[in-house]
């Protein structure tokens, strides 16, 4: 089903209200680029929003020490932390989207599916890494689905709709759940 796009100018105007954050520069031939997350901040560093009609996304990342932390409150622990995505179905990103989640847990990183689905949010662990290990990542949608491939290895989640090409906005890394950033954390990424 197709959701309907009369007040997608609505929600561009919101999204760009609440400024997501911006790509991050570099990478390429001189190397791999950083989002940094400023200690005591949710977001990363830039506000610019993007838009796309892409169904796919394809990166590479490698997370450094700072992504070791320890919640103020244990019970946040847990939470899920974003990573890079896109909303979809020509809906808010608490609608419909789907991007890569990840979580300091038990002396390592936990990567995640992380969707919303009409308004319901699901997550799925999919796969455990270190501080300096380069992980390849894909999410594609495809038809009802999302196809979350880490490392060559695919993981199906449900999707909001089965259009392709529908517009979205990018979703760029944040930190949270309930608390922010305790110490600046950087991620290195390649296109």
């Amino acid at each position: 089903m197709r959701r309907g796009t009369a007040g997608l100018l609505g929600l561009a105007l919101a999204v760009a209200v609440a400024c997501a954050p911006a790509p991050g520069g570099g990478g390429g031939p001189s190397g791999p680029a950083t989002w940094v997350i400023p200690a005591g901040s949710h977001d990363m560093l830039g506000a610019t929003v993007s838009f796309t009609t892409s169904d796919l996304l394809a990166l590479r990342v490698r997370f450094d020490a700072s992504a070791e932390y320890a919640t103020v409150d244990p019970a946040n622990q847990a939470d899920i932390n974003k990573l890079r995505g896109f909303s979809d179905c020509s809906s808010h990103h608490q609608t419909d989207s789907a991007r890569f989640g990840w979580r300091w847990m038990d002396g390592r990183i936990d990567l995640l599916a992380y969707d919303y689905v009409a308004g319901e949010r699901q997550s799925q662990l999919l796969t455990t890494t270190s501080p300096g290990v380069w992980i390849d990542l894909r999410l594609e949608a495809v038809g009802a689905t999302y196809l979350f491939t880490v490392n060559g290895v695919t993981t199906v989640m449900p999707r909001g709709c089965a259009d392709s090409g529908l517009v979205k906005y990018d979703l760029w890394p944040y930190f949270g759940g309930d608390e922010v950033a305790p110490h600046e954390v950087r991620i290195e990424h390649e296109p």
